[in-house]
């Protein structure tokens, strides 16, 4: 009888592990897939900015300073959660699902650093995007070069 019960035991430690396991892999899965989503949120205000910058849609006060302000609100939003330890791309069953490097939450990572810049630089394009064209494309350097950094350093190139 007590071996009976060792066995149910046993299987039932071992079916926990494994849920725990797959709950596991999935919150990791929604977690990248939450950070893409908001990495295509950044595109797609940037985009618009870029296009006035580069003369492919016409300045618009309004819609600079909007996109402007939808970076400020992404770069400041708590997405501590989209990054959890085990969500790179060579973490177990996360190869072709993320390009972020494991030297993200390496000891002595400059994330936050990275992190600060972009708010900083969203902030600054925030301030000025309304007031005309030239005032956008001085700070979109700042802006790109926020990005530039961080998926220079965290990123791997998509193939």
């Amino acid at each position: 009888m007590n071996r009976k019960i060792m066995i149910a035991v046993a299987m039932g430690a071992a079916l926990v592990a494994g849920a725990t396991a797959a709950i596991s892999g999935e919150s990791e899965e929604r977690a990248v897939n939450a950070r893409q989503s908001l990495m295509h949120l950044y595109a797609f205000n940037l985009g618009q900015l870029g296009a006035m910058v580069k003369g492919e849609m016409e300045y618009n006060a309004d819609l600079a300073k909007a996109s402007a302000d939808n970076l400020v609100k992404a770069s400041t939003m708590n997405g501590m959660a989209m990054w959890p330890k085990g969500s790179s791309m060579d973490a177990e069953g996360m190869a072709g699902k993320t390009w972020a490097k494991a030297d993200i939450w390496a000891d002595g990572s400059d994330i936050g650093e990275k992190a600060k810049a972009l708010r900083e630089a969203a902030a600054q394009m925030a301030d000025v995007a309304g007031n005309g064209l030239d005032a956008v494309k001085g700070a979109m350097g700042g802006v790109g070069g926020a990005c530039k950094g961080c998926h220079e350093k965290f990123r791997a190139p998509k193939n």
